[in-house]
């Protein structure tokens, strides 16, 4: 069985409806969702949810994860972690009964203003998502922790956090340009995928390479030199489950950058999914 293929479509146009004429165009049947009209997934209400549950089914898309909000940049180890847990209680109920396996969180950063040490940081970032894991867990859901933010950014940090927390409910949802983007080096990115490749259970697909100025900047995967070695060995060690596209060219959540009305980012969007299938059959 080879890959198979989704993205956040989001990206590519902020309605629901847009997403899904996307996903058509490109003759792909799943979507990973975050943003609806602006609205993370995870804060629909029961009603906004079953509306838009029911008209994907409609469309006949199915929903692989939700880029949930747990642990994120906007959330440090001093946050509330009620918020998070009830962000899990709500939605796991909604991910089992449509199917879907992931939700995406990150690992606290830690507070820039009021920061923990090291080993406290770790201990109450192990603390919260060993909860999260077990009720994960019960629910029959996987938190896919993203290598971008918090304890785990690095894949030291990771490797601790996995040791630590131990459940199956726990894995690594790889990101394939983060650490490009984050350390200005793309074998940042080869040396964490090589470190943590028997915890990958989920891909992401960004790409990056240095512009002009020597900066990394988001490209196309023909473009970035990693891509194909990280794709390469996902197949030869038997990966086979999805690459789900998250260009970051004309839109990035984290920073604030949405799609505007042009159409400009469908486009991107749509072109970056057919340049993926034709690269990955390339390789």
């Amino acid at each position: 069985m080879g890959f198979q293929y989704t993205g956040f479509a989001d990206e590519a146009e902020k309605s629901l409806e847009g997403q899904i004429k996307t996903l058509k165009e490109v003759g792909w049947s799943a979507v990973e969702l975050r943003l609806l009209g602006g609205k993370n997934v995870v804060d629909l209400t029961d009603e906004e949810w079953q509306e838009t549950y029911d008209r994907l089914q409609e469309a006949g898309i199915s929903v692989v994860g939700f880029g949930g909000q747990i642990g994120n940049w906007a959330r440090p180890i001093t946050n509330d972690f009620q918020v998070d847990v009830d962000e899990l209680r709500r939605v796991a109920p909604r991910m089992r009964a449509a199917g879907t396996k992931f939700l995406r969180i990150m690992s606290y950063p830690n507070d820039p203003e009021n920061p923990l040490e090291r080993e406290a940081w770790k201990k109450e970032t192990v603390r919260r998502i060993s909860e999260l894991a077990k009720i994960a867990e019960d629910e029959g859901v996987i938190l896919g922790h993203e290598n971008c933010s918090g304890y785990g950014e690095t894949y030291e940090g990771f490797l601790e956090l996995a040791e630590a927390v131990d459940s199956p409910a726990f894995q690594l949802t790889f990101d394939t340009g983060n650490n490009s983007l984050h350390d200005n080096d793309c074998e940042a990115t080869w040396a964490y995928y090589e470190a943590c490749r028997d915890n990958i259970t989920h891909v992401h697909i960004k790409c990056a390479k240095p512009g002009p100025d020597g900066k990394y900047a988001t490209c196309f995967p023909e473009e970035d030199p990693v891509q194909e070695r990280i794709i390469r060995n996902l197949k030869e060690t038997g990966y086979d489950g999805w690459l789900s596209i998250e260009p970051h060219i004309m839109a990035a959540i984290h920073a604030g950058k949405d799609v505007d009305d042009s159409g400009e980012a469908q486009r991107v969007w749509v072109d970056y999914a057919k340049r993926l299938e034709a690269f990955v059959a390339g390789i």
